[in-house]
């Protein structure tokens, strides 16, 4: 009977990180927001947050030259899926595959189109109540990407949809400094945030360590921050997702003014102070709160008043404010082209009861 104990796999003998990028003539493109991380104790370091991966199932995020991805295969990863756009660094990727053999698969592909739910055996998937499954999530995100890439991942955890069919699959992502520090914010922090709700209703959210700029190449402007996201069995808002984002992002529109100035913007501007009023009744928040001193229990109260006010009128949910004022312009607007038109003769005179001189001296005919 063949032994079930793993056997430690080390890569062989390989090119650095820093051969490879000269090897294949590599350069970070700066619109792509890429940023090489060449230290192997650093990326050795983000790994070592994603827990123990000996035997796991990973993908990893945009690996560009493979730095994490050694580090990922020599923490043990049974099966590594690396999804990178740049066909300039599969090559590289080739390379780490052919020392790696039947680890690594490599997709040349958008992370934020391609289907993780495909991605991994079915044997995985575990209940939500249950531990989470052995697949990881980690990357190195551009700084371009990080910010719609957590809110897709977070609207699929909501929804157990994408890398979440799997269960509670967990994350350990790099983000630009101020936005993870925005992830992590507590309730009165001044980087509270929209971010910071969204993340944290659904994951238990943790800051694992700073990365100083000055350790990738190039050089960004800010350091970076590593994150680690574990979903939640019970979220703590019982809500659907596009409901609680919707008012998380108005609240969140006038941060330094008291927090009912953002719900009111949820109503149509006829019943606005009355529904507002209704709305901060019900969930007995405090008016005159900021955005960031909201704790959790009050934006969970928030999202449950406004769900019932939604399920008593009709249309409420997909109102927004700003189609309604650019409704409100267009119609100003051609109000204002009507006036300044001239009119018939007939309808001057009749708007003109004193005669046809002063008809036409009001609305400018000869």
């Amino acid at each position: 009977m063949a032994s079930s104990k793993l056997v430690p796999f080390r890569l062989p003998p390989l090119p650095t990180i820093g051969e490879i990028i000269k090897l294949y003539k590599l350069r970070a493109e700066k619109q792509l927001s890429q940023n090489f991380l060449l230290d192997m104790r650093l990326t050795d370091k983000i790994v070592r947050q994603a827990g123990n991966l000996r035997g796991t199932h990973v993908c990893e995020v945009g690996p560009g030259p493979g730095g994490i991805t050694r580090s990922i295969l020599n923490a043990g990863a049974a099966d590594l899926l690396v999804v990178e756009k740049d066909n300039r660094f599969i090559p590289g990727l080739k390379l780490l595959s052919e020392a790696a053999p039947g680890k690594v698969r490599i997709i040349q592909g958008d992370i934020l189109t391609y289907r993780l739910d495909r991605g991994f055996p079915k044997v995985l998937t575990k209940t939500w109540d249950d531990d989470p499954p052995d697949l990881h999530i980690i990357g190195n995100l551009p700084f371009n990407v990080s910010t719609p890439l957590i809110i897709k991942w977070l609207e699929n955890m909501s929804n157990r949809s994408g890398p979440f069919v799997y269960g509670r699959t967990r994350l350990t992502l790099t983000f630009q400094k101020e936005v993870a520090e925005r992830l992590t914010a507590s309730t009165g922090s001044v980087q509270r945030s929209r971010l910071s709700i969204m993340a944290q209703y659904l994951c238990t959210v943790k800051s694992c360590f700073t990365i100083p700029g000055r350790a990738f190449i190039p050089k960004p402007e800010v350091d970076v921050g590593v994150v680690h996201f574990t979903p939640l069995v019970q979220p703590q808002i019982q809500q659907p997702f596009k409901l609680v984002e919707k008012v998380v992002r108005n609240v969140f529109q006038f941060r330094r003014k008291h927090c009912h100035k953002g719900v009111q913007m949820l109503f149509p501007e006829a019943e606005r102070l009355e529904m507002t009023e209704a709305m901060m009744c019900k969930a007995d928040v405090d008016p005159t709160l900021r955005p960031i001193q909201l704790s959790m229990s009050n934006f969970r109260a928030l999202a449950d008043a406004y769900s019932h006010l939604c399920s008593e009128h009709q249309g409420l949910l997909t109102y927004d404010f700003r189609e309604e004022l650019r409704l409100k312009h267009l119609n100003r607007r051609a109000g204002s082209v009507r006036t300044q038109q001239p009119v018939c003769q007939e309808e001057a005179l009749e708007a003109a009861p004193n005669g046809l001189f002063e008809a036409r001296e009001r609305t400018g005919c000869s």
